[in-house]
């Protein structure tokens, strides 16, 4: 199996929303369906087969990270996850043995529109400074549709990276290590922008790990005492640079960048 960033999640307070407002930034949005906890989801499917999960709770869930991000620091970006290299369970073994706390294999499932069941297998770190680990029980296609869904207007064709926060670069640059089996490809400071700076290479999608180191670099300050560690922004491969309007993406950092 191909390691790869295989979902990114946006947690929303208001779902329909969401998705008109995904779509006005040019997305093709789909319905995604319903999680037994109380959760609806809705789609964007990129050509590399990564999505984003865009995600709404009908009911509290305090006993999931998701929902306590959402009601205490409101929508935006709330996690993501790895397909992993050799199976979940090979994976899992091989990060516990390495020392990282991982909770899993964990049964998961919805109910899509149609009333077909999906299902799929996860591992999820406590601490979410590194990714959680997704793997399908049903067929992957079921999950992750196929086809003309993932054209998209804006031009948008996959993920060309996540920036995640972090507290402590060198502890995370370890807990990547050793969940991902990789080597970072570069690691050190940017000069005069306040923060150190770690990044780990799949394929053609980089993983780049930020750690605050002044007052230069307030706003990834802020955002860890908000939101706490995590994903912070994701960029898109597509036709021209730009960033796009957070206010309709839901308080999501979100960019395009040119392949060069």
């Amino acid at each position: 199996m191909k390691q790869s960033i295989d979902h990114i999640v946006i947690a929303v307070a208001d779902l329909d929303r969401a998705v008109a407002d995904y779509t006005a930034l040019g997305f093709t949005v789909l319905p995604g369906g319903e999680h037994p906890r109380g959760s609806r989801n809705a789609l964007v499917v990129l050509d590399d087969g990564a999505y984003l999960e865009i995600i709404a709770f009908s009911r509290p869930v305090p006993e999931f990270r998701w929902w306590r991000v959402l009601d205490d620091a409101g929508s935006g970006l709330v996690d993501y996850a790895l397909l992993p290299a050799d199976g979940l369970e090979v994976d899992t073994a091989r990060a516990r043995a390495a020392g990282i706390e991982i909770e899993g294999p964990i049964d998961g499932g919805r109910l899509q529109p149609d009333g077909t069941r999906i299902a799929w297998r996860s591992a999820r770190p406590p601490e979410p400074d590194i990714p959680f680990l997704c793997e399908d029980v049903t067929a992957r296609a079921l999950r992750v549709p196929e086809g003309k869904v993932r054209t998209h207007a804006n031009g948008v064709t996959g993920v060309a990276g996540i920036t995640v926060a972090v507290r402590n670069l060198a502890a995370s640059v370890a807990r990547y290590r050793a969940l991902t089996g990789l080597e970072p490809v570069a690691c050190g400071t940017v000069p005069g922008l306040g923060f150190g700076l770690a990044q780990f290479r799949l394929g053609r999608q980089m993983l780049s790990l930020t750690e605050a180191r002044s007052e230069a670099c307030e706003g990834l300050t802020r955002h860890l005492g908000r939101r706490g560690q995590g994903a912070y922004a994701v960029s898109f491969f597509g036709p021209a640079d730009r960033c796009l309007d957070r206010a309709l993406a839901h308080g999501a950092r979100l960019e395009i960048v040119k392949a060069l």
